[in-house]
């Protein structure tokens, strides 16, 4: 697996053409997503993301993005698309994660949908068995899948953190938008360790933009290095 130890990290979500991987590559993109969940229009097959996580060997983790995914069938990903991460979107238990991991050989990233300081409620128990986890803002109780909404939640939320263990941040990142978000967080003293988009660089749903993609990675770089 590429490593990349204490870098901040930049992930590209949702990606599904050759195109606009290569593009996200091309604009050092750290983390490269996948969608699995039918009902996204970022979903893909495994035979494409077999050939999508192949183009970003040795040049970005790839990671396989599932929701309360059946164990046989994470067992199938990780032999056909043989992802360097799981991210799990759904409803998994700390139990389950462990079990993903023992199952899929993958580090595992649990995301927890946030809309109130309630929902960290959740995060020690996650963190305590997963590799990675991700902030997410919560989805409209009527969604039919559960990220790349487009709408951010209230930063400030994630002060109740303290200086605990790292996160990512995802939930309605955009180029002109993700500079403030990882200023927001140094000043709240937590600690971020990257950030994920989907929505925030497409021209239409599942639609990746190759103009937003560079222009996100560059403005998430600039400010997480203080460029």
């Amino acid at each position: 697996m590429l490593e990349l130890n204490d870098r901040f990290l930049i992930k590209i979500c949702g990606l599904s053409t050759a195109a606009t991987m290569e593009a996200a590559l091309d604009a050092g993109a750290d983390m490269v997503g996948l969608v699995f969940h039918r009902k996204s229009p970022r979903s893909v097959s495994h035979a494409t993301a077999a050939a999508l996580a192949l183009q970003a060997l040795g040049r970005a983790q790839s990671v396989a993005l599932v929701v309360d995914c059946d164990l046989d069938v994470a067992a199938a990903l990780a032999a056909t698309v043989k992802p360097d991460w799981f991210q799990l979107h759904g409803s998994e238990s700390p139990t389950v994660v462990g079990q993903m991991q023992k199952i899929t050989g993958a580090r595992q990233m649990k995301v927890l949908g946030v809309g109130s300081k309630d929902d960290l409620a959740a995060f020690a128990d996650h963190a305590a068995v997963a590799d990675r986890m991700m902030l997410d803002a919560k989805a409209p109780k009527d969604a039919a899948y559960p990220g790349g909404h487009g709408v951010p939640f209230d930063w400030a939320i994630l002060a109740a953190l303290g200086v605990g263990r790292p996160f990512m941040l995802a939930g309605g990142l955009t180029p002109d938008n993700v500079a403030g978000a990882i200023h927001a967080m140094q000043a709240l003293g937590v600690r971020l360790c990257g950030v994920d988009v989907s929505s925030g660089v497409e021209s239409a749903p599942g639609v990746k933009d190759i103009g937003k993609i560079k222009a996100f990675v560059q403005a998430a770089r600039a400010a997480a290095t203080g460029a």
